[in-house]
């Protein structure tokens, strides 16, 4: 049950997939389903702020997560409301006392790259050495069940593609599991969440589909989570950081494969789990 000091946030949910007519290799025409995809304003005390593309399965908990991951809000009470209304198209947020220094905090905007631009305001690297993450780790063996519970997971994806997962995960039970057509949407909404829920990341480990670049690592050790893993790989500038806030990065992970690029101390190996592959190899 919701605290009553929350935010009021609308629940303007809008439909993830749409079937259309295709033709396939065989000349034949036959119906497929593509995700949707939609642009949501955001307006701050009726000032305008960003428009976000996403699929709309969480309109309010992304754009709680976006103020979150920007720094614009430094607590989920600073919000007194988020309306979407998909008529138009906008998310209305009300806030108790207003943001600070607004214009200026958002006037140096960096577009992101990749799949679903995000925008990030002010210098990427802001407050990163002020981020101290707690001293959790993460068995092999839950590495192996995190990949595996994604591998099982219904999803956007498997019925239409085009779209990135992202999960919050605590040892390999996940806890929050969301798809849009960016995964820097896809990890906001998991911080709206996480902030609506009370959630801390000090035991958890955040999952993407996605490739680990700064931003991604940024807003992960922002929300005080100090695992990461990615399917995909990890940029340099995604490592520098990593390093920095001695988050621990994986990646690669599929099946039984992947590559830990840093705190390597956060990931307890097992060999006994390898054993046998290793005794092959010998």
């Amino acid at each position: 049950m919701l605290r009553s000091d929350l935010p009021y946030l609308t629940q303007a949910q809008a439909p993830l997939t749409r079937d259309v007519m295709v033709v396939n290799e065989w000349g034949e025409a036959v119906t497929s389903t593509i995700p949707c995809e939609r642009a949501l304003t955001v307006y701050v005390d009726k000032r305008e702020l960003v428009t976000l593309m996403t699929l709309g399965g969480h309109p309010e908990l992304l754009v709680l997560g976006f103020l979150r991951n920007q720094r614009l809000v430094r607590s989920v009470h600073d919000i007194e409301s988020i309306t979407v209304d998909w008529e138009v198209g906008a998310a209305a947020v009300k806030t108790r006392q207003g943001i600070d220094n607004i214009e200026e905090r958002t006037a140096k905007r960096v577009v992101t790259t990749g799949c679903g631009q995000g925008s990030v305001f002010g210098d990427l690297m802001d407050d990163v050495d002020t981020i101290v993450l707690p001293g959790a780790t993460l068995l092999q063996s839950q590495l192996y069940g995190i990949v595996n519970a994604i591998r099982l997971q219904e999803s956007v994806y498997k019925a239409a593609g085009s779209v990135h997962g992202c999960a919050l995960f605590r040892g390999d039970e996940m806890e929050v599991f969301v798809e849009d057509v960016g995964r820097h949407n896809a990890i906001d909404t998991i911080a709206g969440w996480m902030w609506m829920q009370g959630v801390t990341g000090a035991d958890k480990v955040f999952y993407t589909t996605g490739r680990l670049t700064s931003e991604m690592v940024i807003k992960a050790a922002q929300m005080g989570v100090p695992i990461v893993v990615s399917r995909s790989g990890i940029t340099e500038m995604g490592l520098e950081v990593a390093h920095r806030v001695g988050l621990c990065a994986i990646g690669r992970a599929t099946h039984k494969r992947f590559l830990c690029y840093s705190a390597f101390e956060r990931l307890v190996l097992q060999p006994e789990i390898v054993g046998a592959r290793l005794r092959a190899v010998a």
